[in-house]
């Protein structure tokens, strides 16, 4: 029992319990395996309810009798039973209407799915247009301060023209000493 305590364990100690867990999971419990029974033939089922338990057999109420399904064929043909007739699963349940109600629960899964899908992809589509994605954004305020700089450099570069025309005379303003002679 000291193994249980609540001491520190040492790896040895775990290694020994894993090993002692591993070797009774491969000693048998003492029962022979048999081989599995011989399939029983569906023409040996006198009744529906024996005969529809048994993925391999359908019942068909017209002639009473218990039959292989066809698994060449998705449905049974006509010539082994009308599909009002057949009974496969259960007893009370009619294949035709079998094929019907898993036609239907298919076909509104698949367009619940393509709806759920349509609305995913509009709402989507909605979200993308009503505000422009990062990138766009990104976009935009670089242009904006490429702007801004442009208009800074277009600002120094007028205020070094103006400076220059000053120097030499080519101000049209006659405030400043070296203003250009007209002749009069």
């Amino acid at each position: 029992m000291s193994f249980f305590t609540t001491e520190r364990q040492t790896p040895t100690k775990w290694v020994l319990c894993g090993a002692v867990v591993l070797c009774l999971s491969f000693v048998s419990l003492g029962e022979c395996q048999t081989s599995p029974p011989p399939p029983v033939h569906c023409s040996t089922f006198k009744s529906c309810d024996s005969c529809v338990p048994n993925a391999k057999c359908v019942w068909c109420f017209t002639t009473n009798n218990c039959t292989e399904y066809p698994v060449t064929w998705l449905l049974p043909p006509a010539s082994l039973c009308q599909l009002d007739q057949a009974r496969w699963g259960v007893c009370w349940l009619n294949f035709e209407a079998l094929i019907i109600t898993l036609a239907v629960l298919g076909g509104s899964i698949i367009l619940s799915i393509v709806v759920c899908c349509c609305y995913c992809c509009c709402s989507c589509c909605k979200k993308r247009r009503a505000r422009p994605d990062g990138d766009d954004e990104i976009f935009v305020r670089r242009r904006e301060e490429i702007k801004q700089r442009a208009e800074e450099r277009n600002v120094e570069r007028k205020a070094r023209h103006d400076q220059i025309r000053k120097k030499y005379g080519l101000m049209s303003d006659s405030d400043h000493p070296y203003s250009k002679f007209e002749n009069e």
